[in-house]
């Protein structure tokens, strides 16, 4: 148990007296693999979105292309995740049901992709299921691209 002192006004101190401590170290990680390394950044992005819905209720009603670059592997996963993250938050605000990626090239670093979605607007309620995600990190961050390629990502909730 964390027993760093905590400078916390008598009320706070009140209130935090009545519950049990909460003893918190833990990430949010995302672990994904495939056949390809495509099927494991599709499945990679996929399991941000299940952190913030149920993907598997949704029934695409149209479609979305995304075009991501990074100088490496690992930062074209990052701009892969970060660029699905700010269609689903700024752009859109949709739930993607699937999402496909057309191509990956590993010389340029650069990943084509679409996703099957729902824009949310004609269905608000699909939102409240889930946690948001704030960003996507470098932390830990690996990519094993091997013959069943395997990836592994933190996002930040």
């Amino acid at each position: 148990m964390d027993d760093r002192p905590l400078d916390l006004t008598p009320a706070q101190e009140a209130t935090k007296s009545k519950y049990p401590p909460i003893n918190k170290k833990y990430e949010c990680k995302i672990h994904s693999w495939g056949d390809s390394l495509e099927e494991a950044f599709e499945q990679c992005a996929m399991g941000m979105f299940g952190y913030m819905t149920d993907t598997e209720t949704v029934e695409p009603l149209d479609t979305v292309d995304v075009e991501s670059e990074g100088d490496d592997m690992e930062s074209l996963l990052f701009h892969f995740l970060d660029d699905w993250l700010y269609k689903f938050s700024a752009d859109l605000f949709f739930v993607p049901r699937e999402i496909k990626v057309l191509s990956i090239d590993r010389m340029h670093f650069r990943i084509r992709s679409i996703g099957y979605i729902i824009v949310v607007m004609l269905c608000p309620v699909l939102l409240i299921q889930g946690t948001e995600v704030k960003a996507i990190t470098y932390s830990a961050m690996q990519i094993h691209d091997k013959e069943k390629p395997e990836i592994f990502a933190i996002i930040d909730i």
